[in-house]
């Protein structure tokens, strides 16, 4: 006989469904703590609920995963439906960022806290309007400011940028030298952004401002 805990962690249990109807609705990332005081149980067991949902999920081949993304979960496409998805989307029902607007964002993604004047630097074009498009769609932001005279922005990836990469945290992201393979080009870089001290002052006033 089950006790009355594994009942609790099991696919087809009250809480089961709970998460399942909260997760459907969300439409970001739900932490488990979040999780755990709205369906009113420990995140210990929300983790192991959500993991054992995910295994379901998995086992009956189902179009969508349940993801552990951005520190918290949330339902998305199977890997193996991407064929489909890119269809869908390639169909005009999902705007793609163009090339400078992807290069931008791996520039902030792995130099961040970064300001534009030294994106631009690092890309060798002026990059106000892609910066723009980033900041307009979600995935960077202003995250401090440089002390001193001017105070320019330094920008930094948001939570949805994880959200829309599948990562947890900025930590999986894929290490630079499997792409950088060249140590003067990697050098070059950081002599560029050595300028930047290692301390910055958070912005108080929000988003006003200009760089410098």
């Amino acid at each position: 006989m089950s006790s009355s805990g594994d009942h609790v962690t099991s696919p087809g249990s009250a809480v089961a469904a709970a998460l399942e109807a909260v997760l459907l609705l969300a439409d970001e990332p739900v932490s488990p703590q979040v999780l755990a005081a709205v369906v009113q149980t420990s995140t210990e067991q929300v983790r192991d609920m959500c993991d054992a949902l995910a295994a379901e999920y998995e086992s009956q081949g189902r179009g969508f995963v349940l993801a552990r993304v951005a520190g918290g979960y949330r339902y998305q496409t199977a890997p193996d439906q991407d064929v489909y998805v890119e269809r869908f989307v390639r169909e005009g029902h999902g705007a793609r960022l163009s090339a400078a607007a992807l290069e931008t964002l791996a520039v902030v993604a792995y130099k961040q806290p970064v300001s534009r004047h030294q994106v631009a630097e690092i890309r060798g074009v002026n990059v106000d309007g892609v910066m723009r498009t980033l900041r307009r769609r979600g995935y960077i932001d202003e995250i401090a400011r440089l002390p001193g005279p001017g105070q320019a922005v330094l920008y930094g990836t948001t939570p949805q940028f994880l959200e829309h990469l599948g990562l947890d945290s900025l930590d999986d992201l894929t290490p630079l030298g499997e792409f950088v393979p060249n140590p003067d080009a990697v050098e070059a870089m950081e002599r560029r952004l050595r300028v930047v001290p290692e301390t910055v002052t958070p912005d108080p006033d929000g988003p006003s401002g200009h760089d410098q």
